[in-house]
């Protein structure tokens, strides 16, 4: 545990900062976690690919070792193929970054501890095939698990070409495995998983009687406890309880895998990425979901996987790209982190079974590949070389053709690898500027209601079923044609100095808040800040307890209001009419849509003034002031509803926020159908323009910056700039789905 808490609380220790840019390539057309056998014969054939690889403009290979290969028998360890890597890429002038696979776990482990299977929570025991392996919360299997670690360590490091690690490929309870044959599966419920749930509630509450209290029981005994598996009419404390403990627990075990190879390895860069970041994914889900902000600490950086075409006809949008995209630069650099990785990043068409994506164009790996480095990514890795060999995504995903034919796509990601690597400095050092604008990111909004929180009536547009993912991704889509910096801000993470840096918060589905949070939001306008919240603020808090007034935990106060009615409007629907003319470009009279609840809304105070109401006349939002700052509440939600149907009034309305909250923007352009981003690197800006729309743009770009030189870092050359007043302003004809990439310089 020592080892443990001195890694996490010093600062990592890299012998040289590397940005990598690379392709997945195990050796040959194995498809990850597989690993193809006789790989000291194979060398000279794998060199071809690595020499190619390396010609394309990649700096880096990205190979994996899965366990059950790695260690077929206990202490006796294969890293036949992980030499042969290793050998070639140093050999060649390539880096390795290496992806471990500990859920594709070796047969003798269940073998040697009979009692380290997953339990589903009824009971089910799940015998692991090629996956997902063994409970780690078993002393044995924790044991053998970073003993692996550890002798993967103490092998890579005396490479030369050895640059870091992916610890863990989207972190969940239970990976790469589903057990159809359970019904509403959860995990884990093993004895070694209850005993550490148990050990989590005595710290927490410190006697057995205040957790009888908080989950309304009567054990006589710790050893008397289990996690709740049932719906009640009574207390659903235990069940947020029992899903904070899993997220916590995918961090620890995270944490605990890191202390084991920078203890051997401590020089090498340590990586994790989610499946799918929170903005996603719900708490709920079965698998055993973390937190990403918990795993961003536990690592150098943690990222993400990134597949705008994963399957079918999903063809994620370009709002839909840049909200996760944000999302994860949020937790990257939150608390003074050093940014992200994409840790999968889509290469060729997507493929489940019969289901396949669209097209996958060289434009996409373009746009793609430029809006993650906009971001601040420090790692991009794109997946995979070759396309799945096997499985059910067989054909799929790879950058080449499976006869080893180079595509375009590849020659276009390799030709920006080769700029990043250029440019090695310069990207490592940039990060975001700060934004005024931030969304609230509150796991516990899932929670109201424990198990049994949604109405069986969803509506034809799904008004209930992912409302909470709607309401932070509504905000985002309508400010996103103005290119407003914005962040994501975990409310378990909220001080007064993070808050300060902000003009405006938005706090959107509000309906359950972690009671330290009131004071944070409190103080926020009290020293002049802009809160905007939607409906039934602080209803309960993070036991699942109704507050006495809404807004609950005294944010009536700072609201101005207090909730006098609710009821959910016609099939989900309904809309604000607004009455306001203190919000600008948006007059009395026009409508906005909403979604689900009309809340009731009284005026407390002089100051707090009716801005909308409900079709029948009551009061649908409140403005007030609270100290040096300044609060809007509105009764239903608004931003939800234009994630799913944008009009141009909620766009108006949003945009209206920025000038109320005395936001400023870092960049102007001429045409809502360009995208612009910036980075700070030291005395330079990195601007980054992209062409969105389907034609050819005059663009005028204004940036505010007192830079006087512009510099095209992929055609290589100086562009005209010239400054308007306090902007720096460019010109550029941009083609449809161009990037323009420039540095610029006070010199």
């Amino acid at each position: 545990m020592l080892k443990v808490f001195l890694f996490l609380f010093c600062a990592p220790v890299f012998a040289t900062e590397f940005f990598p840019v690379a392709v997945w390539y195990g050796g040959g057309k194995a498809r990850a976690p597989m690993l193809e056998s006789g790989a000291r014969g194979k060398k000279e054939t794998w060199r071809q690919d690595i020499r190619t690889i390396k010609s394309l403009g990649f700096n880096t290979v990205r190979t994996w070792i899965d366990w059950a290969t790695g260690e077929p028998r206990e202490d006796r360890y294969n890293f036949e193929n992980l030499d042969v890597i290793l050998e070639l890429a140093e050999e060649e002038g390539l880096k390795v970054f290496l992806q471990v696979y500990m859920d594709s776990a070796p047969h003798w482990l269940g073998k040697k501890f009979p009692d380290s299977y997953f339990v589903s929570s009824n009971g089910a025991v799940v015998e692991p095939e090629s996956s997902p392996g063994y409970c780690m919360d078993h002393p044995g299997i924790r044991q053998r698990d970073l003993a692996f670690y550890t002798a993967l360590a103490g092998r890579v490091r005396r490479s030369k070409a050895f640059a870091g690690w992916d610890l863990w490929s989207e972190p969940h309870v239970i990976n790469w495995a589903n057990p159809t044959y359970i019904s509403n599966p959860e995990f884990c419920f093993c004895k070694n998983t209850i005993a550490k749930f148990r050990s989590w509630l005595q710290k927490k509450y410190g006697s057995i009687g205040k957790l009888n209290e908080a989950w309304y029981r009567g054990y006589e005994d710790w050893d008397d406890v289990v996690p709740g598996r049932m719906s009640t009419i009574l207390s659903y404390t235990d069940y947020i309880d029992w899903k904070t403990f899993i997220a916590g627990k995918l961090g620890d075990d995270l944490a605990a895998r890191y202390a084991a190879v920078k203890d051997a390895a401590p020089q090498s860069i340590v990586t994790s990425h989610a499946a799918g970041v929170g903005l996603f994914v719900s708490p709920h889900h079965w698998e055993g979901q973390s937190d990403d902000w918990t795993m961003a600490r536990r690592v150098d950086y943690y990222g993400t996987s990134f597949y705008p075409k994963h399957s079918a006809f999903v063809d994620r949008d370009v709002p839909w790209r840049a909200a996760l995209l944000d999302f994860t630069r949020s937790f990257g650099f939150a608390g003074g982190g050093r940014g992200f990785y994409i840790g999968e990043l889509q290469g060729g068409f997507g493929t489940i079974a019969l289901n396949v994506s669209p097209t996958v164009t060289p434009e996409d790996i373009r746009i793609w590949a430029w809006s993650a480095l906009a971001r601040g990514a420090k790692g991009v890795n794109f997946y995979a070389w070759y396309p799945m060999s096997s499985g059910y995504e067989s054909g799929g995903f790879g950058l080449i053709e499976l006869d080893g034919t180079v595509t375009e796509r590849a020659r276009v990601a390799g030709s920006i690898a080769r700029v990043v690597d250029q440019n090695q400095k310069l990207f490592l050092d940039a990060r975001p500027p700060k934004a005024q604008v931030a969304v609230v990111y509150n796991p516990l909004s899932y929670f109201v209601g424990g198990r049994q929180r949604a109405t069986a009536y969803g509506g034809p547009q799904g008004e209930v079923a992912r409302i909470e993912r709607d309401s932070l991704l509504g905000i985002h889509r309508a400010l996103f044609p103005h290119n407003v910096p914005l962040d994501y801000i975990h409310i378990n993470h909220l001080s007064p100095d993070l808050l300060a840096q902000y003009k405006l918060v938005v706090l959107p589905y509000p309906l359950m808040l972690p009671e330290a949070s009131a004071e944070h939001f409190k103080e926020y306008v009290r020293r002049g800040g802009a809160l905007v919240a939607e409906a039934r603020l602080g209803w309960n808090n993070e036991r699942g307890y109704a507050a006495e007034r809404i807004p609950g935990m005294g944010l009536w106060e700072v609201m101005g209001c207090r909730e006098t009615a609710v009821q959910t409007g016609a099939r989900g629907r309904t809309a604000l009419r607004w009455t306001s003319p203190d919000l600008p470009g948006l007059k009395p009279g026009e409508m906005l849509a909403a979604r689900w609840y009309e809340e009731t809304l009284e005026p407390l105070r002089e100051d707090a003034r009716v801005a909308a109401e409900f079709a029948s006349g009551a009061p649908a939002a409140v403005m007030s002031r609270y100290g040096e700052g300044k609060t809007l509440m509105l009764g239903s939600y608004v931003s939800a509803a234009y994630q799913s149907a944008p009009t141009p009034e909620v766009e108006r309305f949003y945009t209206g926020l920025l000038e109320w909250a005395g936001v400023e923007l870092p960049v102007k352009t001429s045409d809502s159908g360009i995208e612009v981003r910036t980075l700070e690197a030291g005395p330079d800006t990195l601007l980054f323009v992209f062409r969105h729309g389907k034609t050819p743009t005059e663009a005028i770009i204004d940036v505010r910056t007192a830079a006087r030189t512009a510099f095209d870092l992929v055609a290589q050359k100086l562009v005209p700039a010239g400054r308007a007043g306090d902007m720096l302003r460019l010109r550029k004809h941009v083609e449809p789905s161009e990037v323009w990439v420039v540095r610029l310089s006070p010199q």
